[in-house]
């Protein structure tokens, strides 16, 4: 398809255009007013509900994949609706056969798999260990900070949708990706994770942010808002319940409860590191995903050291089966919280949840997701980042308190 001079492509992403080329050269103008069970019907020879490499025309074989979105080799109603949606008539135009009454706007544009090419690269450095973070758009900060097995690019979604009114940053932990890989468990306890945080924060020249984890990297954020409540003036927290809650359910927790969190216990097998390759991480992390994601996840984990990864686990593990005493290093949390919680996490339990407003001092907004399992921020982007955006925009930030001893 060829795009002359003079033609204006309104809001359009170049991959826009390509996705764009793919259905023109697809289908006929006759076909294209048609809706997609039509279309599947058309090319779907075989009559089994879906469009295999073998049936598609000659056209879109060359770029199968990139309407193939979950990489099982055929394409089927939902992925061709997307496509048609993704190319379908802007707020004011009209499809061939359609009138403007009836016209909607794609409910997701390409700007979200751009990301990884649109973002900005940086590196700073925790007492000679090297962190590397991403940053899109500008705007008051939010920082990301991921878990187990993930690296920055988790959070695409989120950047996606926020930085528009926002500077979204995303970090790499230490021993994933492009940060620095420090041999020995020394150097993953709390207060060297805490510490890799503050000097990202300190890179960036603010004085504070709104903070965003993870799994691992919600473990890192309830500890940084207690230390350091000066440095966090809001707090979002995916799928990690708060330690207090957390602690409770290990303490007491039922024979499935067990069974769920086996994981931490056999990641105390020395050498265990050895039975995860990046592939096999990959399969952890990611669901129903293009192939394109999957491949830069695969780099990113042979980037990795698994070892360290693991190494999070191996230095924190007292923490984790602790009895009495532990609480009384965590005070109340002085800022905003919003928590998201897939319902469907077996590794976090819900019944964590319990009593978390007990532990905050200021409001408190919980967003479960019955649908949901541990990646919610993947799972259910569109609910977690169009809450984040009104829940941002509806609390101001609160008086920011001196800077308090940190707890050892």
């Amino acid at each position: 398809m060829s795009i002359a001079p003079s033609t204006t492509i309104n809001s359009y992403s170049m991959a826009g255009v390509l996705v764009l080329e793919i259905v023109v050269l697809t289908l006929s103008p006759t076909t294209y007013a048609q809706t997609p069970q039509q279309i599947l019907q058309a090319q779907d020879d075989d009559s089994d509900g879906v469009i295999a490499e073998s049936e598609a025309r000659d056209e879109m074989k060359q770029n199968f994949s990139l309407i193939d979105a979950d990489g099982d080799g055929a394409i089927n109603l939902d992925e061709l609706n997307r496509a048609l949606n993704l190319v379908g008539p802007q707020p004011g135009e009209s499809r061939p056969g359609h009138s403007n009454k009836s016209s909607r706007a794609p409910k997701e544009t390409f700007s979200r798999t751009g990301v990884f090419d649109r973002v900005e690269h940086h590196e700073t450095d925790n007492d000679g260990v090297p962190l590397h973070y991403v940053t899109l758009g500008e705007g008051p900060v939010i920082l990301f900070i991921h878990g187990f097995p993930d690296f920055w690019y988790t959070w695409r979604e989120q950047m996606a949708s926020l930085s528009d009114e926002y500077m979204t940053v995303a970090m790499d932990m230490r021993a994933y990706n492009k940060s620095g890989k420090p041999e020995g468990v020394e150097h993953y306890t709390m207060p060297h994770l805490l510490a890799d945080v503050a000097a990202v924060i300190k890179d960036l020249g603010v004085d504070s942010v709104t903070l965003v984890g993870h799994d691992w990297g919600g473990v890192i954020s309830w500890r940084f808002a207690m230390r350091h409540p000066h440095r966090v003036n809001r707090l979002v927290i995916c799928n990690l319940t708060h330690p207090k809650g957390y602690n409770t359910v290990r303490r007491n927790a039922t024979a499935e409860q067990k069974a769920n969190t086996q994981y931490i216990d056999d990641f105390q097998t020395a050498g265990f590191e050895k039975r995860l390759t990046p592939e096999a991480l990959a399969r952890i992390s990611l669901g129903a995903v293009s192939g394109e994601v999957r491949e830069r996840y695969v780099n990113a984990f042979a980037r990795s050291s698994v070892k360290g990864m693991l190494d999070y686990y191996r230095a924190a593990y007292p923490g984790l089966n602790s009895g009495a005493g532990r609480n009384s290093e965590m005070p109340n949390l002085s800022m905003p919280v919003l928590q998201f919680h897939g319902l469907k996490d077996k590794a976090v339990d819900k019944d964590g949840l319990r009593d978390t407003w007990n532990w905050i001092d200021e409001d408190y907004t919980l967003v479960t997701i019955p649908s949901s399992g541990h990646w919610v921020q993947r799972e259910a982007a569109d609910i977690v980042s169009t809450t984040m955006r009104w829940w941002l925009k509806s609390r101001r930030s609160p008086p920011v308190p001196a800077e308090t001893p940190s707890v050892p």
